[in-house]
C-alpha cells in the first residue's frame, strides 16, 4: 500500500500549491481578464471589446448608414454567435445604448424603433427593433481592408476580429465612457469634436504643448443632454491635467412670465445620465415633505425636449434663490467624476491625462496611416508588375498569340522568351480577347504612369515622418468638417457659467408669515388652528383627552418641544397639521419615545435664556440657541438618569430662582448661582432629605414672587428674606396660601 504521505516524484506523485497562491493566481487572471476584455476602454478607439464585436458585426452585415435596416435580434445573435459568447440581453443593452442620443454624444448605431428614453424607460426588446451603422461609426471602421489593424481568431478558432479599430474618430473622448472592473473604475464625459479635432491639431504643431494650452481648444466636457457647468476653469484644468477630477454640471432653466406678476421656471435641460421620471418624482418629494416650502408644483410637459414646469408658492419669491436651493437638494444639480483609467495600446490600464489621451489617439493614427500606406504600396507593385506584363503583351501580341495556340504548355515559353514572371505570365493568359484593342494598351499606359506617381507619394509618405503628421491634420481636417459645428447636431450643447454662490436662506424667508394658534393635548396631539383665536374658547379633543398647551404663533415660527427624557425637539409651526380635525399625534413628526411625556412646548425665540431642572432638583441655563435639534431624533440637553425625569423648562426672566420641593420647603437664591451649559446634567438647585423637586422659575426679587391661591386669585410676597439662601440649601416652608399642587402656576 502506498504512503500518501510521501510526495516524492518517483511515486508518482506532484508537490501541491500552496491554497494561497493557487487562488491568488487564479483571481488575478480573472481580474486582468475583467479590466482587459469588458470594463476598460482602449485609448486608441475608445471602445470596449463589447462594443467594437457590435461594430464590427454590423459592417460584416452591410448595415452602411446609407442602407438598409436589420433586425436587432439578427444582429445581437451574430455578435453572440461569431464574437461574443456572452448573454444576448447584455449585447443588446449595450448596442441599444450606442444607440440613444441621451446617452451618447455622437451615437454610433442608427436605431429605428423604442431604444428607451430619457425617463429611464427600456427599449422594446430585439425583435421589435431594427438597427443600422451610423456615419460615426463607419468613420471608426475606415480602414479594416487595407491591413490597418491586426487581427485575432475569435473566441472559437473560426473567424477573425479586429483587436481594434483604425479610428479616423477621436471616439474615446467624444463619446466618453465608464466601467467598474476589479480595483479599479473609468468615467470619462463626452465631448465636442471640433474641439477635439482642433485640440489634436494643436498637438500636432506643438507636441509638447501644455495643458493650460490644450483648455483653450477643450475648455470642458460637451454632454449630449446640454446643461451648465459650473466648474471652476483652475479645477477643470487639474482634472485633465492629472486624469482625475469632477464637474459640477446644473440644469438649464429661464423663467417664464404668465402674465398679472404671476411666473414660472422652466428646466428645458437637465444633467447628463439623470433619468427624468426619478428626478421628477424626486421634486415631488420635496413638495410634500415641505422641505422646500417655497416650491408649491411640478409639472412635466416634456414631449421630445425637456419642459419641466416649477410652480413657486408666491411670485414674492426670489427665482435665483428657489433654483440655488434645488440645486442643492435635487439632481438638478450633479457632480459628474472624471477618472480616465484606459487601456494604453490595449494591454496596460492607466490613469492619463488629457495630453496622454490625446497622443496615443494621434499616434495610433499614425500607425494605421503607415499600415494602410503600405498595404496600398504592396497594391500598387503586384499592379505594376501586372501592368508592365500587359504592355510587353501589346509590343509583342502576334508572337504572344503565336505561342498561346502553338505551345502546349505556353506560360513556361512566354516567360523565358519575354523575360515575364509568374504573375505577370498569367495575368496574360488570363487576358479577355476585348482587352486587346488599341485603346486599351493606352489605358494600360496611362494607369500605369499615375500608378507610378502614386507610389511615389507614398513611398515619401513612409519615409518622412512631417509628411505622415500632415496627412493625419489633412484627415482630422476632414472629420472636423464632417462632424464639427456646421453640422447637424454638431454645434456644443453644453455651456458654462459660474456658479454663483446662494446664501442659506432661513426658512422664515420661505414662507408666508400668516397667524395660527398651536393646539396640543394632553395625549400628545397637535395641530395648527388658522389665525388667533380665542385662547379660552371650548375646543374638540379626542374622547379621554384635553388641553395642555395653546397659545398664538405664526407659520414662520420653530417650536421647541422638551421630552420628560431631556432631549429637544424642533418642529415648523407651518408643517403642523391643520385645525380641522384633531391634529396628529406628536410621535409621527419626532422620535419622542413612548414613555417619554412632553413637558415644555413654546416658540423658539433665539438668544433667550431657558432654566432646565430634573425631578432630582439638578438644574443649570442653557442659551436657546444651543437646544435647537436638526433632526427628528431631537437633541439631548438635560442628562437624566434612573428615575428622574425633565421637570421644568421655563424663560429666564429676573435676577433670582425659586425652588419648590415636594416637601413643600421653598428656597430662592441669585440666578447667577446656577452655570450656563450646552448639555449635561447641571447642579443642585435645593437639597431633600425625601422626594424631589416640585417647581422652579425665576423672577425679579425687588417686584416680589407671585403665585395663584386656592381661589384662583395672584397673591404676589414681597418680604421674601425669610426664603433666601444659597443654591443647595434646604429652604423653608412655603409662605401661607401657597398653591396645594406646589407649583407657581
Amino acid at each position: 500500500m502506498n504512503d500518501i504521505s510521501d510526495t516524492s516524484p518517483e511515486k508518482g506523485y506532484e508537490l501541491a500549491e500552496p491554497l494561497r497562491r493557487a487562488i491568488g493566481e487564479r483571481y488575478l487572471t480573472y481580474a486582468l481578464s475583467t479590466i482587459m476584455n469588458r470594463a476598460l476602454p482602449d485609448a486608441r478607439d475608445g471602445l470596449k471589446p463589447v462594443h467594437r464585436r457590435i461594430l464590427y458585426a454590423m459592417r460584416e452585415l452591410r448595415l452602411s448608414s446609407s442602407g438598409g435596416f436589420r433586425k436587432s435580434a439578427k444582429i445581437s445573435g451574430d455578435v453572440m454567435g461569431n464574437y461574443h459568447p456572452h448573454g444576448d440581453a447584455a449585447i443588446y443593452d449595450a448596442m441599444a445604448r450606442l444607440a440613444q442620443d441621451f446617452n451618447v454624444r455622437y451615437p454610433l448605431v442608427d436605431g429605428q424603433g423604442n431604444f428607451g428614453n430619457i425617463d429611464g424607460d427600456n427599449p422594446a426588446a430585439s425583435r421589435y427593433t431594427e438597427a443600422r451603422l451610423t456615419e460615426v461609426a463607419e468613420a471608426l471602421l475606415e480602414g479594416l481592408n487595407e491591413n490597418a489593424v491586426d487581427f485575432r481568431e475569435n473566441y472559437d478558432g473560426t473567424l477573425t476580429e479586429p483587436v481594434v479599430l483604425p479610428a479616423s474618430f477621436p471616439n474615446l473622448l467624444a463619446n466618453g465612457a465608464s466601467g467598474i472592473a476589479v480595483g479599479m473604475a473609468t468615467n470619462i464625459p463626452p465631448h465636442n469634436i471640433e474641439e477635439l479635432c482642433n485640440a489634436c491639431l494643436h498637438l500636432i504643431k506643438a507636441p509638447n504643448a501644455r495643458d493650460e494650452t490644450l483648455l483653450e481648444y477643450i475648455p470642458g466636457p460637451d454632454f449630449p443632454t446640454g446643461g451648465i457647468i459650473v466648474e471652476p476653469r483652475e479645477n477643470i484644468l487639474e482634472a485633465y491635467r492629472t486624469g482625475r477630477g469632477a464637474f459640477r454640471l446644473r440644469s438649464k432653466w429661464e423663467i417664464e412670465e404668465l402674465g398679472r406678476g404671476q411666473w414660472q421656471i422652466v428646466v428645458t435641460e437637465i444633467p447628463y445620465q439623470v433619468q427624468k421620471s426619478k428626478l421628477i418624482e424626486k421634486l415631488a418629494e420635496l413638495i410634500q415633505t415641505k422641505k422646500l416650502p417655497i416650491l408649491a408644483d411640478v409639472r412635466d410637459e416634456s414631449a421630445d425636449d425637456i419642459r419641466i414646469i416649477l410652480e413657486p408658492r408666491s411670485k414674492n419669491v426670489d427665482a435665483e434663490v428657489l433654483m440655488g436651493m434645488l440645486f442643492r437638494q435635487s439632481d438638478l444639480e450633479i457632480r459628474f467624476s472624471l477618472n480616465m483609467n484606459v487601456l494604453i495600446d490595449g494591454l496596460t490600464p492607466k490613469v492619463c491625462s488629457l495630453k496622454e489621451v490625446l497622443r496615443a489617439f494621434l499616434d495610433h493614427r499614425r500607425e494605421v496611416l503607415q499600415r494602410r500606406s503600405q498595404h496600398r504600396l504592396e497594391k500598387i507593385d503586384h499592379r505594376l508588375e501586372v501592368l508592365e506584363g500587359y504592355i510587353v503583351a501589346f509590343l509583342n501580341l502576334d508572337r504572344v498569340i503565336e505561342i498561346i495556340r502553338t505551345e502546349d504548355e505556353p506560360k513556361p515559353v512566354m516567360m523565358a522568351e519575354f523575360e515575364l514572371s509568374d504573375v505577370q505570365a498569367e495575368a496574360i493568359l488570363n487576358m479577355r480577347l476585348r482587352s486587346l484593342r488599341k485603346l486599351e494598351e493606352m489605358e494600360l499606359k496611362r494607369e500605369h504612369e499615375k500608378l507610378l506617381l502614386e507610389r511615389e507619394g507614398l513611398i515619401d509618405l513612409l519615409e518622412s515622418e512631417e509628411k505622415q503628421w500632415q496627412a493625419i491634420a489633412d484627415q482630422l481636417r476632414e472629420t472636423r468638417k464632417k462632424f464639427g459645428y456646421k453640422s447637424e447636431g454638431g454645434a456644443r450643447r453644453t455651456q458654462f457659467a459660474e456658479a454663483g454662490e446662494v446664501e442659506d436662506v432661513p426658512l422664515e424667508a420661505m414662507i408666508e408669515r400668516e397667524p395660527v394658534t398651536v393646539v396640543c393635548s394632553k395625549m400628545g396631539w397637535i395641530r395648527a388652528m388658522s389665525g388667533h383665536i380665542d385662547l379660552e374658547r371650548e375646543l374638540k379633543f379626542k374622547d379621554g383627552d384635553g388641553p395642555r398647551f395653546i397659545f398664538h404663533a405664526e407659520t414662520t415660527d420653530r417650536l421647541l418641544l422638551l421630552g420628560s427624557n431631556g432631549r429637544f425637539y424642533t418642529l415648523s409651526a407651518a408643517n403642523l397639521p391643520g385645525g380641522r380635525g384633531m391634529g396628529e399625534p406628536v410621535r409621527l413628526m419626532v422620535d419622542l419615545p413612548n414613555d417619554a411625556e412632553i413637558v415644555a412646548l413654546f416658540i423658539h425665540r433665539p438668544g433667550r435664556k431657558l432654566l432646565l431642572a430634573s425631578s432630582k432638583g439638578d438644574g443649570f441655563i442653557v442659551n436657546e440657541d444651543d437646544v435647537v435639534a436638526q433632526t427628528r431624533s431631537g437633541k439631548q440637553v438635560l442628562n437624566v438618569k434612573g428615575d428622574a425625569k425633565a421637570l421644568v423648562c421655563r424663560p429666564v426672566e429676573g435676577d433670582h430662582v425659586a425652588c419648590v420641593g415636594e416637601n413643600r420647603k421653598v428656597l430662592i437664591f441669585p440666578v447667577s448661582e446656577l452655570p450656563e451649559m450646552a448639555r449635561g446634567k447641571g447642579v443642585r438647585l435645593q437639597k431633600y432629605k425625601d422626594g424631589g423637586l416640585s417647581d422652579a422659575r425665576t423672577f425679579t426679587l425687588a417686584e416680589g414672587l407671585s403665585w395663584k391661591d386656592p381661589a384662583g386669585r395672584t397673591r404676589t410676597e414681597t418680604d421674601l428674606a425669610e426664603w433666601l439662601g444659597k443654591r443647595a440649601q434646604a429652604g423653608r416652608m412655603a409662605p401661607r396660601g401657597f398653591p396645594r399642587d406646589n407649583r407657581f402656576t
